[in-house]
């Protein structure tokens, strides 16, 4: 097996750059170079202000940037330097055509793979980074060969499980390093190359491989798996609300059981994020595709039972509030989808924050980490998201002064540690607190006045 020397990764996203960042400071002996046609991306890269937010991430950068780690626009050089290629870029539902609203879109994918045939001056092993549907694979090789080249590239499967949040934890102990890739010699050169980079750091029994199907078919399957488990406790919850049953209870007693475990029991407004929904979505799209409509429906269910979680706290925000929001304000702690992220994508809070502005509510926004701008973005679509009814403050005080309610939309760490006697005293009565990720503390909330409304809880 040659020796692995230049590598490149296209697309400096959530996973190729905190990925990329990881496997060069394990590996100083080899040059990675993340690229992306984004100059504003890029710049925040080789700055103090990535343009992600991990933790741990900006130490990791800062180690190996300028050693071994480089990123840069200029794309066709880097591909044309790289032993191995990542394609990490997004691949998003459809919103068109065949397939729309479940169907995943490769057009960056497709591009991505032209580049590459048409720069390369020698052959090269390209890597499916970026959550892709079972057999993209041939897709890509039939692109690298169409294009005339007389190189050869070997394709292979390294899918990302990553958890936002958690990204740096994850690349530093995985769970397992999954690698799919042809049987044949070639094929398993290539696999073991894509390994050697592991190899420095990961046990050898945690990297796994698999044929190509194998590997592209089981991230989507991962993800579904852990998206059941969410709407799955969260449709409990429903239930919970009516019959005096605990939510938080539930979830202990049967975490318990050794079959079912503690992880993804945790109720809450709802999952978001870039990869549940849109990879439920691809295996809907894939069952129906090959002539399963069964198990296509029941992948489906697990996506609408999570509009459903969203709709269902709206209605209960409304039935709290006399049906009518109109004029009053509303606080809202929290817009990223999960805690220790500025990603927004899919996030619970911009269905419940839309529906809110819907109904003519002012919402006064808070998020340690989510950029204002990224915020009136996300919610110009709806009503009101751009007369005035959305406010972003700077702290979850002010955010708080005069509001009729409070809605805890991301588990951020530092809302458990806020002076809600403060707060309450700065609310107008009565004092509304809805929340949506059943971090606080009700009972100290409530001998303080307000009147709590928890997930799975009456």
């Amino acid at each position: 097996m040659p020796s692995v020397e230049n590598i490149c990764c296209i697309g400096a996203g959530y996973v190729g750059g905190p990925t990329m960042a990881v496997i060069a400071e394990k590996n100083p002996g080899v040059t990675v170079r993340v690229v992306d046609i984004s100059e504003e991306r890029i710049g925040r890269w080789n700055s103090s202000d990535l343009p992600i937010y991990e933790p741990g991430l900006q130490e990791v950068v800062e180690r190996c940037r300028g050693r071994n780690l480089h990123f840069s626009t200029d794309v066709e050089a880097a591909i044309d330097a790289a032993d191995i290629v990542f394609v990490s870029v997004n691949t998003p539902t459809k919103e068109f055509g065949f397939g729309k609203g479940s169907a995943a879109n490769l057009m960056f994918v497709e591009r991505c793979a032209r580049t590459i045939a048409r720069v390369s001056r020698r052959g090269k092993i390209i890597v499916e980074k970026s959550t892709v549907p079972v057999r993209t694979a041939e897709f890509l090789r039939q692109i690298l060969h169409a294009e005339g080249t007389e190189h050869s590239f070997e394709v292979v499967s390294n899918p990302e499980f990553l958890a936002e949040g958690t990204a740096i934890a994850d690349l530093y102990d995985p769970d397992r390093v999954l690698i799919g890739g042809e049987p044949t010699a070639s094929g398993e050169a290539a696999v073991a190359a894509v390994a050697s980079l592991y190899q420095s750091w990961v046990p050898p029994e945690r990297i796994l491989t698999t044929n190509l199907w194998s590997s592209e078919l089981s991230k989507l399957t991962a993800n579904a798996f852990l998206a059941q488990r969410i709407s799955s406790i969260n449709s409990i919850s429903a239930l919970c609300e009516k019959t005096d049953a605990d939510i938080e209870e539930v979830s202990r007693a049967i975490g318990m059981d050794a079959r079912i475990g503690p992880r993804f029991l945790q109720s809450s407004v709802g999952f978001g994020g870039s990869c549940f929904q849109k990879d439920i979505l691809n295996l809907v799209y894939l069952c129906d595709y090959f002539g399963e409509p069964e198990v296509a429906d029941y992948w489906r269910k697990v996506v609408e039972m999570n509009h459903y979680q969203k709709d269902r706290f709206v209605r209960r925000i409304m039935a709290a509030m006399f049906n009518t929001v109109s004029d009053r304000r509303i606080a809202v702690f929290g817009f990223a989808f999960k805690k220790d992220t500025n990603d927004t994508r899919e996030s619970p809070a911009i269905s419940v924050c839309g529906q809110l502005l819907e109904e003519r509510a002012h919402l006064r926004i808070y998020d340690p980490q989510v950029d204002p701008a990224t915020i009136r973005g996300d919610l110009a679509p709806f009503a009101g998201g751009e007369n005035g009814a959305v406010a972003v403050h700077e702290d979850p005080y002010e955010a708080a002064r005069g509001v009729d309610a409070i809605l805890v939309l991301t588990e951020w760490d530092e809302f458990r540690e806020c002076d809600y006697g403060r707060i309450f005293a700065s609310m107008r009565k009565p004092a509304h607190l809805f929340d949506g990720r059943n971090l606080l503390d009700r009972p100290s909330l409530e001998r303080l006045g307000f009147t709590v409304h928890s997930i799975g809880k009456r």
